[in-house]
């Protein structure tokens, strides 16, 4: 694969001070891997001097042996997953010991608490820090679960509310409010004996709907509270921002190839010609002209000069009905966490099933919320086709590789250095690689 095709893009004035990095960005070359179920994307990035990415490779192939986000065949994914990483590898010149990867398998959950902690009249340390968070895992632990993420979302000390770092404040007992995303444990680990199979270790993960709101949220999103509905190929994935906090996940298993077999089988065509009329034809809401407008489709079995001519409302009446029920369940969910004002008033529509034609109106009406179209900033050295609403995880993976997103306080030992199930799983294969 050649060198990705350089874009016009601001860069610093020559002699100009460098932006403070952010803290705990990567040093030198880092990779980020996307496994969606329709795309497998690899990306090669550094941070420059003013904090901003620049890619230096790219990979992509479309994705096999991976279902609703979880690996199903094991053999298939490691071909996919090889291949783009071997392509991002050529054209960085860049050789991957590992990633940052999305979480999008093994059912991810999310959940708040609040985590009490006797202090008893001295200062706060890390030590108590660490012990809020390992009381927050282990009420957390549920059979077959791992937890991924566990982020403090603020701190009251005694009576005082809104402290966000404790640490050297003197208090009786300190309550901590914590938010844990966890997975299945064994679709934890097809994943990392899938990328184990490609010489890859798994650096970190990063939860699929967190990486998307940090590449289509602004600032002011995440600080008055916005909900990011990421529509991907298998599976629609949501993330509550508030008070720059993340406080909510959710994945449901669907997404826009759903609406492609719908009209496969509605219109008894092939899968690639479904395809190809939802993107060029296909709608969420009926338009005047639909039922006069007519559209040419191949028949399944038949030769590419057999159409038949349908109107352009039949495809539409195919599609409405799998929209609607894929944002009845993203109002189910969001009702279900009960977040209230802290989810703030606006919803952020990103992914690529996200540009069907209507489908912001829709969303507007069943959700009951203003919705725009979120498209992730643009990154240096990354050709523009690969910068839509499909990227946002992506992306989301880059800009948390130059630090962004991560919380205020490093107290999470992470997957990779905890004591947890997965954790002596990925060290496992450490030794052994």
């Amino acid at each position: 694969m050649r060198n990705p095709p350089r874009i016009a893009t601001a860069e610093p004035p020559p002699g100009a001070p460098a932006a403070p990095r952010r803290r705990r960005a990567r040093s030198g070359p880092f990779g980020v891997l996307d496994i969606g179920t329709t795309k497998i994307v690899c990306l090669i990035a550094r941070v420059e001097n003013d904090g901003q990415a620049r890619i230096l490779g790219c990979g992509w192939q479309r994705a096999r042996g991976i279902k609703g986000g979880n690996i199903v065949d094991l053999h298939e994914a490691e071909q996919c997953i090889r291949a783009a990483v071997a392509q991002a590898e050529d054209a960085a010149e860049v050789k991957l010991a590992g990633a940052i990867v999305n979480l999008s398998c093994g059912q991810p959950g999310s959940r708040l608490m609040n985590i009490q902690w006797p202090i008893g009249g001295r200062a706060v340390v890390d030590a108590d820090l660490r012990a809020v968070l390992g009381e927050g895992r282990r009420r957390a632990v549920d059979d077959g679960r791992e937890t991924v993420h566990a982020a403090a979302l603020g701190f009251t000390i005694d009576a005082t509310s809104g402290v966000e770092d404790p640490r050297n404040m003197v208090c009786e007992a300190l309550v901590a409010q914590m938010h844990l995303v966890d997975a299945a444990s064994a679709s934890l680990r097809n994943l990392g004996v899938c990328l184990h199979g490609c010489d890859l270790e798994v650096e970190e993960l990063v939860s699929a709907p967190y990486a998307s709101a940090l590449s289509v949220l602004v600032e002011d999103e995440r600080q008055l509270g916005a909900t990011v509905v990421d529509m991907g190929g298998g599976t629609t994935s949501i993330a509550v921002y508030g008070e720059g906090h993340l406080l909510h996940t959710a994945q449901i298993p669907v997404g826009g190839w759903q609406v492609t077999n719908d009209l496969a089988r509605g219109l008894a065509t092939p899968i690639a010609h479904a395809e190809r009329i939802k993107i060029l034809d296909g709608s969420a809401l009926n338009g005047g002209d639909d039922a006069k407008t007519m559209v040419n489709v191949p028949q399944v079995g038949e030769d590419d000069d057999h159409l038949v001519s349908i109107p352009r409302a039949s495809i539409v009446n195919i599609i409405r009905p799998r929209i609607e029920e894929t944002l009845e369940l993203v109002r189910d969910r969001l009702n279900a966490a009960a977040l209230g004002r802290d989810a703030g008033s606006r919803v952020v529509l990103t992914g690529g099933a996200s540009q069907l034609v209507g489908l912001r109106e829709l969303a507007a009406q069943i959700l009951d919320r203003p919705v725009r179209l979120g498209r992730p900033a643009m990154v240096r050295g990354l050709p523009e086709t690969a910068q839509g609403p499909d990227f946002a995880t992506t992306l989301g993976l880059v800009a948390w590789g130059t630090g962004e997103g991560r919380p205020l306080l490093d107290i999470d030992p992470g997957p990779e250095r905890g004591n947890g199930k997965f954790a002596r799983f990925v060290n496992w294969l450490r030794d052994r690689v």
